[in-house]
Formats: structure tokens, C-alpha cells, sequence
């Protein structure tokens, strides 16, 4: 049903890299709308960790619609989360091009729906690849203590997947994996 909407950048950032763009989903309110619902189908836990730019899009609206989804958790790079002193979290993470490095705020967290005796969390990210990116946030978010209570990263969820590069394996040693549509061969 989706398959239609992403496009393809060959090369993009670099050579080797099919780039999937996303943001043709915002070019139909409709399929943004049933692309929203779906997701929030996906998502089970209260909170909602996500990672810049695109992931906010997808993120944002599910305060809105959604019937348990009641926090979101901004994932930013570098110099883009004000912040308290010992509040910033750095996290560095691969991706299939490279290493980079993003932010989480420990106040954002503590901002969270506790579940129990923790925080659950749903990470939500537009593409999975090779998964280097969600397993870095991931293995940070659940080291973290907040108010006493531990963080876990209940299941990972993802517009895009691409199941040739297996970050699904990756990251299903933490928590399932749910992906609004699957990209072979890209």
C-alpha cells in the first residue's frame, strides 16, 4: 500500500547508499492520516522516543490521535537540546555510512508515563537499516535511571524497514521490531 509513496535516491548521501525519503507521506493528508493510525497501532507503550528529523514528523501527530501514547522523548544531534547542567545524555551511534552522535535529556525522560515500576518506551525511527542507530539508543535509554525507575525500550517501530541490511536481527536481542512497510533490495 506504501510502497508507492517513498522515493528512492541512489547515492545518496553517499555512493552505495539508497537514501528512502519519507516526506512524500506529507504530500496526501489522507495516506499521512492512515500512515498515523497504523503507527499508533504499533506503538503499546506510553512514551514515545524518537529520533530527529524525520522520526518527530511521525511522532508529533500520535499526541493527538492516539488514545495511549502520552509522551514523546526528542533524540536531537549535537547543539540542538538546551539543557541543566548534568541533564544531557550523548550517544554515539553507527550508521551505514558512518558515526554520529545524538542527545537525549534526562528531564524528558523523567517528563514520562511511568509503567509500574519503570518507563516504557516505544523508539520510533522512520528507516531501520542495519539498526545501528535504534541499538545505540536503545542500550543508552535502558542504562538510565530515572526517579528509581529503570527505562525499557518495550519495541521498536519504523516506517521504512530495510530487511536485506538485518537490523531487524539486531534489535530484537532487546525488543520486537514493527515496520509500517518492508523495502527489499534497496
Amino acid at each position: 500500500m506504501y510502497e508507492d509513496i517513498v522515493k528512492h535516491y541512489p547515492d545518496f548521501p553517499k555512493p552505495g547508499i539508497d537514501f528512502i525519503d519519507v516526506l512524500p507521506f506529507l504530500h496526501d493528508k489522507a495516506v499521512f492520516r492512515q500512515a498515523i493510525c497504523a503507527i499508533d497501532e504499533m506503538c503499546t507503550a506510553p512514551n514515545v522516543a524518537t529520533v530527529e528529523a524525520r522520526g518527530f514528523l511521525f511522532s508529533a501527530p500520535l499526541l493527538t490521535v492516539s488514545d495511549h501514547v502520552d509522551t514523546v522523548v526528542p533524540i536531537r544531534k549535537k547543539g540542538k537540546l538546551p539543557y541543566a547542567e548534568g541533564d544531557l545524555r550523548k550517544v554515539t551511534i553507527e550508521k551505514e555510512y558512518g558515526s554520529d552522535e545524538v542527545y537525549y535529556r534526562l528531564s524528558d525522560l523523567a517528563a514520562a508515563v511511568p509503567t509500574g515500576d519503570c518507563i516504557e518506551l516505544t523508539l520510533l525511527d522512520d528507516l531501520l537499516a542495519t539498526g545501528g542507530t535504534a541499538m545505540g539508543i536503545a542500550q543508552s535509554l535502558q542504562n538510565e535511571l530515572v526517579d528509581g525507575k529503570k527505562v525499557r525500550v518495550k519495541e521498536f517501530v519504523f516506517l521504512v524497514e530495510l530487511p536485506d541490511l538485518k537490523g531487524r536481527q539486531l534489535l530484537e536481542t532487546i525488543a520486537p521490531v514493527r515496520s509500517l512497510l518492508q523495502v527489499e533490495g534497496a
